[in-house]
């Protein structure tokens, strides 16, 4: 089976994504990042030869997959375009966001630079916004050490409340330890609970007013409040998103 569009019940699914997984033993990951944080190194230090390219379905975007073994199970590794925000304001960003959101990888993890976390930090948030299922990979610490930069990983990790593992992945560093991670999160052995932001309470009334709008279509409550807020924003796109990957029955009223 693969990611599939929805209609109702998993039994009337089709591959959207042309990711198909041939056994049990295989889990999807996505590997998302901003641009020059070595997020292709990761790829390519994880999977090896074990990869190919194209583009995505009905796109011209390049599309990298590959597949590496760990422990008892096959990762399939979908390298998402760089991007430095989900808001669908570039076909990249569309893309990402929708594989996220619409894909359903088992787990996603998310690439950042070490010598300035600080610019990476809006898409980590966006994508703990969309998805538990988040590993945090902080890379390029070989890069920190020379200039004599320290990234405390453990009290990022509380202060997201998901997993974060240092890679130096040139070097072949934390690659073991990022493993044993996706390994772990994708199997449910560990479950993050990322932090998201909490609005003043007018607006959470707007959030739950749009909710009950479209939770007839939506039964993940993570992404029925990620779509309700990107609505209220005034997404455009994400209606589409909705119809393409969902086929619901959506109609896109303005009083939503």
């Amino acid at each position: 089976m693969g990611f599939t569009r929805q209609a109702g019940t998993k039994e009337g699914m089709t591959d959207v994504f042309s990711i198909e997984k041939t056994s049990l033993d295989e889990l999807v990951i996505a590997l998302a990042g901003n641009p020059n944080t070595g997020k292709s190194t990761v790829f390519n230090a994880l999977t090896g030869l074990h990869q190919h390219t194209g583009n995505w379905p009905g796109k011209t975007v390049a599309n990298a997959r590959g597949n590496y073994r760990h422990k008892d199970k096959t990762f399939i590794l979908v390298d998402l375009p760089g991007t430095y925000s989900l808001l669908a304001s570039s076909v990249e960003e569309q893309i990402a966001r929708d594989f996220i959101c619409f894909g359903k990888p088992d787990a996603t993890i998310v690439v950042t630079d070490a010598t300035c976390l600080e610019r990476n930090l809006n898409l980590v948030l966006q994508v703990m916004e969309l998805t538990n299922n988040v590993i945090v990979c902080v890379n390029l610490m070989d890069e920190a050490k020379r200039k004599n930069i320290e990234v405390d990983l453990k009290g990022l990790s509380r202060e997201l409340s998901v997993p974060v593992i240092g890679t130096a992945a040139r070097e072949g560093t934390g690659l073991k330890e990022l493993m044993d991670t996706v390994y772990d999160v994708s199997m449910g052995i560990i479950k993050p609970v990322p932090k998201r932001m909490e609005y003043e309470e007018d607006i959470e009334e707007i959030i739950k007013d749009t909710m009950s709008k479209i939770e007839q279509y939506v039964k993940d409550p993570v992404v029925l409040r990620w779509l309700a807020l990107r609505l209220i924003d005034g997404d455009k796109t994400i209606i589409d998103s909705i119809k393409e990957y969902m086929m619901a029955d959506w109609e896109g009223r303005g009083d939503t």
